[in-house]
């Protein structure tokens, strides 16, 4: 069966949105100035600043008004509690397995975390499978989570797509498997001279449905 690798924050998930409503919610909590948000979204960088950075560039700023442990909840759980998946971006997965692709996630970012969404949305009941950055031990676009992906659901690289909103993670990380990819740009231009994307969709719903429907019109 073909395969299909997805990403999954800011793809099959919204979440941004997820943790600006826990960065809403931290910060009327500790009784910080609302102003605050566009601030800890723009340390935060989409999930992509490390963890570690985002709780250190916290305390320096709030001091003694929020405790380690406080900072550490909210960074461990706040988007993860939130997030949901689309009722658009379930179906084409849906219809994406009852037209015989093997859909499996690959993602950045600690297995904890990670998991608790998939398990959340109930992505677990619609995929075959997922990898996590943390435990195997390589970050998109590193071409072993790629390998490790395909491995975990007993499926080939050969003729595989990537479907992402990253274009260094995912698309990159596409090219250097030779995987077809649907860039994700959630409305952005494309900006990238080095590399492109076989097909860009606005959305993860849109990006699956051409995936399914490119494979069905191949001779």
């Amino acid at each position: 069966m073909p395969l299909l690798m997805l990403d999954l924050d800011n793809t099959l998930v919204d979440r941004d949105a997820a943790f600006r409503d826990a960065v809403s919610e931290f910060l009327a909590a500790h009784g910080l100035p609302s102003s605050d948000l566009a601030w800890l979204m723009s340390v935060d960088a989409s999930g992509y600043t490390p963890r570690q950075a985002v709780a250190a560039a916290m305390t320096e700023r709030y001091g003694g008004a929020v405790t380690g442990d406080a900072v550490r909840r909210f960074l461990d759980r706040g988007a993860a509690d939130r997030v949901t998946l689309g009722g658009p971006t379930r179906d084409a997965l849906a219809e994406a397995v009852a037209a015989g692709w093997t859909c499996v996630i690959v993602t950045n970012g600690r297995v904890s975390q990670q998991e608790l969404k998939i398990r959340k949305t109930g992505l677990d009941a619609l995929v075959h499978g997922w990898v996590v950055s943390e435990s195997a031990g390589h970050k998109k676009p590193a071409p072993e989570i790629f390998h490790a992906a395909a491995t975990k659901v007993g499926a080939s690289l050969d003729s595989s797509w990537v479907v992402g909103d990253s274009a260094h993670a995912d698309i990159r990380g596409a090219t250097d498997v030779d995987a077809r990819s649907v860039w994700v740009s959630n409305g952005r231009p494309w900006t990238e001279p080095a590399f492109r994307p076989t097909h860009i969709a606005v959305d993860a719903a849109s990006a699956i449905r051409y995936v399914v429907g490119a494979s069905e019109s191949a001779p």
